[in-house]
């Protein structure tokens, strides 16, 4: 568990959160697509609202390979990226 006394650490914590937040929903947004098969399903249409601001451009950048669409695992890993540079500044 990581910890801050400072202001700054603070808001770097919470940002490192709300990041892995996000990965979270990125990974049940894949499982979802798995297993939800009705595209009106409100749970699968949230997760679909606020994952596609990231990775719609992804998707739009390396269109899906032969069905398979890498935009969760790149987001994924730019996420974790993104996470660990702001540890690193805590």
């Amino acid at each position: 568990m990581i910890y801050s006394t400072s202001l700054t650490g603070s808001i770097l914590l919470f940002a490192v959160r709300i990041i892995q937040i996000y990965n979270i929903l990125i990974i049940a947004r894949v499982f979802a697509s798995w297993i939800i098969r009705n595209p009106y399903n409100r749970l699968y249409h949230f997760l679909i609202s606020i994952t596609e601001p990231v990775l719609g451009p992804i998707r739009h950048i390396l269109p899906p390979m032969m069905g398979l669409d890498l935009s969760p695992i790149i987001a994924f890993f730019i996420l974790d990226l993104l996470s660990r540079l702001l540890i690193s500044l805590i």
